[in-house]
């Protein structure tokens, strides 16, 4: 069976309850308390990375 996409638009509708984050907040502080680790134990330095990520996620998050 050949099928076209062009030919077939996708038409749907979103969900209209609320969604769930993908992580909760607390969840996201234990996952930038856990880069922050991980920044301090690599011994190669490729732990900035993971640093600099943590502080990333931070900055995302409301204020506690």
């Amino acid at each position: 069976m050949k099928h076209d996409s062009a030919a077939d638009p996708v038409t749907d509708t979103y969900p209209t309850g609320p969604r769930l984050a993908l992580l909760t907040d607390t969840e996201a502080r234990q996952t930038i308390e856990h880069l922050q680790l991980l920044e301090q134990l690599d011994p190669g330095g490729r732990g900035r990375a993971a640093g600099q990520l943590a502080a990333d996620l931070a900055r995302r998050l409301p204020a506690p």
